[in-house]
């Protein structure tokens, strides 16, 4: 299994596995795992990492309906300024390929914020470390794991 499994049964919450064959030619990878699990758009989040004034990398999880506004998790970290980290770092920080970047697991656990948004949701989904693998959890259970915050980053 992937890191982000492999935390989510060592932290014993409950959650459920979604496997669902990736077509390698799909480039919104969040809204084919809506499609292909058949549930709301809404319900399934991105993980998308950013530099924070140009140093210091962090998360942030938003539903695949939106984009990541980079004004909003600036402020919400006490950033004058965020941008959208490079694909080389991504894939270095956090051990996962584009795609099946994982909240959970990461190789380097980054400060984290969540949509608030996911608390109007019982369960919500993210990637479980791999394209085609999501991991449907409560949104507590996701704030909990990765240490993260509640604030309004989508947009």
């Amino acid at each position: 299994m992937t890191p982000a499994v492999e935390q989510a049964k060592k932290a014993e919450v409950d959650f459920l596995l979604h496997e669902y064959a990736h077509d390698a030619i799909v480039e919104s990878y969040g809204l084919e795992a809506a499609v292909k699990l058949d549930v709301a758009a809404e319900q399934v989040f991105k993980t998308l990492v950013v530099t924070l004034d140009g140093k210091q990398l962090a998360v942030g999880i938003v539903p695949v309906t939106c984009q990541l506004g980079l004004k909003q998790i600036a402020k919400a970290a006490g950033a004058k300024k965020a941008a959208m980290a490079t694909p080389a770092e991504v894939e270095r920080v956090t051990g996962y390929v584009l795609g099946g970047v994982s909240p959970l697991g990461q190789k380097k656990p980054l400060p984290t914020w969540v949509d608030q948004s996911a608390q109007s949701h019982a369960t919500i989904y993210v990637s479980a470390g791999r394209r085609g693998l999501e991991i449907e959890l409560a949104p507590s259970d996701l704030v909990a794991l990765t240490q993260g915050r509640l604030a309004a980053i989508a947009v």
